[in-house]
């Protein structure tokens, strides 16, 4: 069986990167911001990629061309799309003020009449539809938005030169389109459990200020039993919101409300997957949204969408999620067989950061390098509290000004996950790891976390020094047990 996930990846990231450039998986520097050059618009990708190709820090792949083509068409035509979104937008906004608006009035006349005619039945068994009939009007067409340019889904092997092409495509968005957004897996799901948890808490709070109705409720001209059905109305509208809690989700997950804001949006997700299950109802509610809406999706995996969920949960909804991909991507297939970030890598590499086995001279030789990169910097080792999302702290036991060292154990052997890594991965450029074992399905929690925390660090582009029991290709051979196990496979267990 073939390794479907390369270790490559820790040979990238023994790259040293300067602050304020982005280094991108191949090793090769793209300038976040590029007021460098005199245009006000960055390259597209196509043009990015092809003098990369003329430096010789790419060799030509006609495959990544025909992507890197495909993405320069769907720039150009955002142009047009951002100008129609920007109008579309403003009108949404007023229509949707207005609404609310006359459904206030709506439901004060019918206030009105239960006050002058005092006819009631209980609100629970028979509830007036007028909220939700309201809630989901439909738009006029002249606020309908407009036909969106189909995105991409980018799929083929590790190291084809996805994330790279993807990459230039956003870079080359800025100043083009107001909301655009890259996310990798990880993130996106933390951010995904972050929006619902605050949308819940908020809702939460309400409840515990129903015994006091809302403020405009309070300042109608009814008696006090009026004012209770009126107020339970607006309780049945928040309970509507909350059945589509995804949809509010994907609302606040990319496009800033502000009213000079209005805009196209942009979403570049990188290294889609289907994990489990909330992985698949999260994306299909929330990509189903904002395709829906408009936003626009390239998107890179190393699978086509229609295989991704090979142990076939949720399948009703996780082929609702296919189709609606299939309806707004188009699909490419970047076909090259290299893994290029092996062969970048292995002609690179000046300076050895994957010290193993772990005898004396190879852990020797990892402590000299602890010692020149952080003498380097200042050398004062402290220990360190950094910031986790949800309000949590991950201590750091030694680091020196933006280099940070852990054991393999401390970051893996623990209940520690993604959200974790981000926080590494975003305080320090450079991390030592020591002592990681050969891994086997005896030590597949550890295995899928150090999995997670090399993809976090690689995509924050970090510098990685490791000492471990084995070379980087057998160290997830399952020795113990005399196998070999498919990490991919391990990681959508």
């Amino acid at each position: 069986m073939r390794k479907a996930y390369s270790m490559a990846s820790l040979l990238y990231l023994g790259f040293f990167r300067q602050r304020g450039t982005y280094c991108n998986k191949f090793g090769i520097n793209v300038v976040r911001s590029y007021s460098r050059f005199s245009s006000p618009k960055p390259p597209g990708p196509l043009m990015q990629y092809r003098k990369l190709i003329e430096q010789g820090k790419l060799q030509q792949d006609p495959n990544q061309e025909k992507v890197a083509l495909a993405l320069e068409d769907l720039l150009g035509r955002l142009e047009q799309y951002e100008k129609d979104m920007e109008e579309y937008h403003v009108n949404l906004a007023n229509w949707e003020k207005n609404r609310e608006n006359e459904r206030r009035k709506l439901l004060t006349k019918e206030a009105e009449l239960k006050q002058a005619g005092d006819v009631w039945t209980s609100v629970n068994k028979r509830r007036n539809k007028l909220i939700e009939r309201w809630m989901l009007r439909r738009k006029p067409e002249n606020i309908e938005p407009g036909v969106a340019p189909k995105g991409l889904y980018i799929y083929g092997n590790v190291g084809s030169g996805k994330t790279m092409l993807m990459d230039m495509f956003y870079c080359a968005t800025e100043g083009v389109v107001k909301h655009r957004r890259r996310f990798h897996f990880h993130e996106a799901m933390l951010k995904i459990n972050e929006h619902m948890h605050r949308l819940w808490k908020n809702q939460e709070e309400k409840k515990s200020l129903q015994s006091s109705i809302s403020g405009w409720v309070m300042n109608l001209p009814f008696d006090s039993k009026v004012k209770e059905w009126v107020a339970a109305e607006e309780k049945y509208k928040e309970e509507v919101q909350m059945k589509n809690i995804l949809p509010a989700v994907a609302d606040k997950f990319l496009v800033d409300q502000q009213a000079d804001q209005r805009g196209a949006s942009v979403l570049c997700f990188d290294e889609i997957q289907t994990v489990d299950v909330f992985a698949i109802v999260a994306l299909s509610g929330i990509v189903s949204r904002l395709l829906s809406t408009g936003t626009v999706l390239v998107a890179t995996s190393n699978r086509a969408p229609w295989d991704l969920n090979q142990d076939g949960m949720q399948r009703e909804i996780f082929q609702k999620l296919v189709a609606k991909l299939e309806e707004h991507c188009g699909m490419i297939l970047i076909g090259s067989e290299i893994d290029y970030r092996r062969l970048i890598a292995e002609r690179s590499i000046d300076q050895v950061h994957y010290f193993w086995p772990l005898d004396d001279n190879a852990v020797g030789q990892f402590e000299v390098m602890w010692c020149q990169v952080t003498n380097q910097l200042g050398g004062k080792i402290t220990s360190d509290t950094i910031p986790v999302m949800f309000g949590r702290t991950l201590e750091v036991p030694r680091s020196c000004n933006g280099v940070a060292r852990f054991t393999f154990d401390y970051l893996c052997g623990r209940p520690v996950g993604a959200a974790d890594y981000i926080a590494v991965a975003q305080n320090y450029h450079t991390v030592f790891i020591s002592d990681i074992p050969v891994m086997s399905m005896r030590i597949r929690d550890k295995a899928r976390r150090f999995i997670t925390l090399i993809d976090e660090l690689y995509n924050h582009h970090c510098c990685l020094f490791c000492s471990a029991a084995s070379s980087i290709d057998d160290l997830f051979q399952g020795t113990e047990e005399g196998t070999l196990f498919d990490l991919e496979s391990l990681k959508q267990r």
